[in-house]
């Protein structure tokens, strides 16, 4: 009996150090990360691959899945409007989504899932092979080489890849919302217009910022901790890319409530107008 009871003990207790152990580790590689970047910025050789790697080579996954999302949010949300007789306002609901929510996160998990894994099976390999050490050997940083120019890369360039599966996204919606289920080009614009902010876009924006930040240190960490061999290699890419998803839920949502309150602070009418223009 003692043995069942102790059991879930000794593994809560287990998952709870192991939690803050590597909440720490994170900290703590984040800070030398920082410290990294003060003594200078990485050079343009150096960063411009990376950024290449990072940005142009992800266009293709952010335009399928902003695409996509933006007809599936089309279809999904027509029918429901439809039985309420405001199938007009479909541009309102699927601009502001996209802008606030989905092209965010979706693009943040296609970098987490592209970029993130690549960087983690990299600088895995890196260290398995020793070629971390010989660089600290030659007297350089290996923090301030390797990891610097990758997080300043996810962090610069995640924005525009929102921006990009933002606008393809409100653009499938709308050709499908105009072409197939016969919603008027007018009335989708004009609500689009009404109800979405410059806000909801800073916002989205914003996020986005932070998702990188997360993505960049969480694989750049588990490459440069990871286990021996293959098999190390490729559970830190996992790890990866399963820590990051996790990061941008939770940080999705802190950052929302966030935001929010920050914003019915700055204007206590918005909440007001917002439900009597969605009314009318």
């Amino acid at each position: 009996m003692a043995t069942t009871i102790s059991n879930p003990i000794t593994t809560i207790g287990r998952l709870t150090q192991e939690f803050f152990c590597g909440f720490g580790g994170l900290a703590v590689f984040s800070l030398r990360m920082l410290a990294g970047m003060r003594r200078g910025l990485p050079k343009r050789h150096t960063i411009v691959p990376i950024l290449y790697e990072v940005g142009v080579r992800s266009v293709p996954v952010v335009l399928v899945t902003g695409t996509f999302i933006g007809m599936v949010m089309a279809v999904q949300t027509y029918n429901q409007f439809k039985m309420m007789h405001m199938e007009s306002r479909l541009g309102a609901i699927i601009t502001m989504t996209l802008v606030s929510e989905l092209g965010p996160v979706l693009a943040a998990t296609m970098l987490a899932g592209r970029v993130g894994s690549a960087m983690a099976a990299e600088l895995g390999t890196m260290r398995v092979t020793e070629q971390v050490h010989a660089i600290s050997a030659l007297g350089a940083d290996p923090v301030n080489y390797l990891v610097v120019p990758r997080f300043l890369a996810c962090v610069t360039l995640i924005p525009l890849l929102t921006a990009i599966a933002d606008s393809v996204g409100i653009l499938a919606g709308w050709l499908f919302s105009w072409q197939v289920l016969g919603i008027n080009s007018q009335h989708y614009w004009m609500y689009a217009e009404q109800f979405v902010t410059g806000w909801d876009v800073v916002a989205g924006l914003v996020k986005s910022v932070f998702f990188g930040c997360a993505i960049a240190i969480i694989a750049c960490r588990q490459g440069f901790h990871c286990g021996a061999g293959a098999e190390g290699v490729g559970r830190a890419a996992t790890q990866s890319f399963v820590y990051s998803f996790i990061a941008i839920l939770g940080l999705d949502f802190l950052l929302t409530v966030v935001l929010n309150t920050t914003y019915y602070l700055i204007w206590p009418q918005a909440m007001s107008l917002a439900v009597t223009g969605w009314c009318r």
